[in-house]
Formats: structure tokens, sequence, C-alpha cells
């Protein structure tokens, strides 16, 4: 999907200003994420995605506006994320679905004092409510959060204090936003900002990253903090705000439409959505929430920001894969960077008519020779990176064949277990 915006009245003598905002998704958004970037990343020239002038990320999208940000280049963010072949920083998935124990037993221990004080308020007053209604106060025991992000936040603190890489706002070349919502207030805080600006950047993602019910909230100068999509779905406010010319917009979620999808002969799962039971009907529900969010946002910045560019890639609403694939997996991973690489590839193609104007107005133009190679995949032109010796022409096609075959195997096995 592209919603633009008119020209800037007169671009700044320097050059446009371009930036991006980045939304949540879980680890498949994240993914998702990383495959569009790196279709763009090398389908449009005149842009480097490691000098935008601003970035604003919002829960999983603060992890990829910060690697950006911090100079990892889309190559080195698919060898540590997709293909795990990243010796310096190698990730394990399982940082992400660390049972929270430290708070399972915290809560534990809470029980015998709130069974204790349940007991002796129905005592005090035992006309005022029933036993059961007593009890109610035990719902306080139950933990905040599923699975630990400690994790999390240990490994990117790691990766950005690498040398040649910044755990530390003020000194990343340009600026970055981590928007996380304050739990006892609903407001909005962007991280990177004056005054917030003092935070580590991996402890401002784990707290944009900290979605209730799955990861406790996140203690930072004794305020708690969770997801930032709580408030909005992107913040591409944030970024506008800073007199850009043009913003590119990622949004790995979107609502399906199986009517859609049944008239393109997108053949789905289950014939209605119903029929997917509780976990197709909360995803559904979810995503509509979200997006219809974002949707009026963006309507907004029509009239709050006319004189910028804005340029946002999603999913088709017709997209069963992505929609039918579980958000917190990341086993599919290698499947879903590659469909993102090749939906974004197809989107600016089919949109080659109204996006060459525009991008052309802030001096970026499509690389048709790398949009019509059909045999180019997301680790194509990564071979030669990071050491990895390049194959033989005959050696190649065995490796896209069998690659081809591991990942359709992949989706398969994945979308049985979605």
């Amino acid at each position: 999907m592209l919603v633009t915006q008119p020209e800037s009245i007169q671009r700044q003598a320097r050059g446009p200003r371009i930036g991006l905002a980045v939304a949540g998704g879980g680890p498949v958004g994240l993914i998702y994420e990383v495959g569009a970037l790196r279709a763009l990343d090398e389908a449009l020239e005149g842009i480097d995605f490691n000098d935008l002038d601003v970035y604003v990320g919002v829960s999983a999208g603060a992890v990829v506006a910060a690697l950006l940000a911090n100079q990892m280049k889309t190559g080195q963010i698919c060898h540590t994320f997709i293909s795990n072949e990243s010796e310096e920083h190698p990730l394990d998935p399982q940082i992400f679905l660390t049972p929270a124990f430290g708070e399972y037993w915290r809560r534990l221990l809470s029980v015998p004092k709130l069974l204790w004080e349940s007991c002796r308020r129905y005592l005090q007053n035992p006309l005022d409510s029933s036993f059961l209604q007593s009890l109610t106060r035990l719902g306080q025991a139950l933990p905040s959060g599923v699975f630990d992000n400690e994790p999390i936040y240990e490994y990117l603190s790691r990766m950005w204090s690498a040398p040649g890489r910044s755990d530390d706002f003020r000194q990343l070349p340009n600026k970055l936003y981590v928007v996380a919502v304050d739990l006892d207030t609903g407001e909005s805080v962007k991280f990177g900002a004056p005054g917030y600006d003092r935070v580590r950047i991996s402890r401002a993602v784990q707290a944009s990253t900290a979605l209730p019910g799955l990861y406790p909230p996140v203690k930072i100068d004794g305020r708690y903090f969770v997801d930032g999509a709580l408030r909005k779905t992107m913040h591409a406010s944030v970024a506008l705000q800073e007199g850009l010319d043009l913003l590119f917009c990622l949004n790995p979620l979107v609502p399906f439409d199986a009517r859609l999808a049944a008239a393109a002969g997108r053949p789905t799962q289950v014939g209605r959505l119903v029929e997917g039971g509780l976990p197709a009907v909360l995803s559904q529900t979810f995503r509509a929430l979200i997006h219809s969010r974002l949707q009026v946002g963006m309507e907004k910045y029509n009239t709050e920001f006319e004189h910028s560019d804005v340029i946002l890639f999603e999913p088709n609403r017709d997209d069963a894969k992505m929609f039918f694939t579980n958000v917190f997996s990341f086993s599919g991973r290698r499947w879903v960077c590659e469909h993102a690489y090749q939906t974004t590839r197809q989107d600016l193609l089919a949109r080659r008519a109204e996006l060459e104007p525009i991008l052309a107005r802030h001096g970026i133009r499509m690389r048709l020779d790398v949009l019509e190679d059909r045999d180019r995949h997301y680790y194509s032109s990564l071979r030669n990176q990071r050491g990895l010796v390049a194959p033989t022409p005959y050696r190649g096609r065995l490796v896209r064949e069998l690659s081809a075959t591991l990942d359709r195997l992949e989706e398969i096995t994945s979308g049985t277990r979605g």
C-alpha cells in the first residue's frame, strides 16, 4: 500500500531531509521489516538507509530503527537475524521466549500475604461481599509478563557496545527516537528526545517492545514503560515534526481480507476466519484495531504535514501467508524475510508510475535492473560479505534450488504449526 502527500514547497539547499518510521509486529513483524528494507536498499539508488535524518521505531520496529541508526547495513542485519551467520553477535531465538522465572517467583511469594488480607477483609465485612469476591485481590499475584525481556536488553546492549557502535542516543550521527508508553499515565515517551536521551538505547528498545501480558513492564528512572504501540501504531508524526521532505514507513501487520484472497485465487487454511478458532479471531481483531489507527493517522498527515511526502509499505490485505504465520514465531524467519523481500519488490514495480516521480523529487532512482531480476533473493548479494565465498554459477544454481526447497518446506511446517 502507498500513501503519498504533496511535495515540499522548497527543498533545503543541502538536499532533502529523509526519515524512516517503523511499526511493531512481534518477531515476525521484525523479520518482515528486515526483508522489506533489504529490497528497498537494493532497489533504490540515491538513498543510504544508514544515513537518514531521522529514525523512529515502535515495539519490534524499534529494534530495526536502532540497528540502522547504529550503522548496521541491511546485509549485516540479514546475516545476524535471518541467516544467523554472525560470528560477532550470534543470535539465539530463545532470547525472545525465555520464561520470566524471576517474575513468577516474586508474584508467588506475595500469595500468602494477599490471601491473608483477602480473608481478613471478608471477616471484617462478611455482608459487603462474598468470600469469592474477597479473593479477587489474588489477581495481584498473577505475573505481569509470561516471558523475560531482560535477555533481549542484554543481547542488544552487547551488540551496541561493540567498537564503532553506540548504546547512547547522543553519540549517534543521526536522530533516533524509540517510543514507549508510561504504564501509570498512558503517556507516550520519546526516548532519544531531550530529557530522555540519557537512557541507554537497548533499555529504551526493551521498554518499547514490552507487550503487556507477554513481557513485564520495564523500569526506567522509577517509571514503568510498556509497548509504544499502545498509543499509536507507528508514531510517524514524531519523524514528520522534524521537518522532513520524505518519510518511508513500514507496517508489517494488516487485517486479512478473505474475499480478496479468494478472488485472487490464493487458497487459505480455512474457509472463514471463524473456522480458525480463537487465534484467528484474535489476530484479525488486533490487526484491524492497530491498522484503523494507522489509517486515521495517515489521513491527518495530509493537512498537518502537507509539505512532506509519505510512502507506506505494508503487506497486501489478501496476503494469507503473513496472516496465518504466528506473529511470535521465529522459526520461519527465512521464508518470511524472502516473502517480504519479493512482495516489496513487486510493490515497487506495480507502483512504478506513481512512485518514480515522488522519489525523483528527492534525488532517488528506482533500479529496474535489480527489480526485474527474477533470480534475485534477499541473500543473493550477501555472498561476498563477511568473508563468504561467491559460488560458481553451477554451485549457485544448486544453492538457490536447495534453499528454495528448504524455505518451502519450512513454510509448510510453519503454517501447519500456526
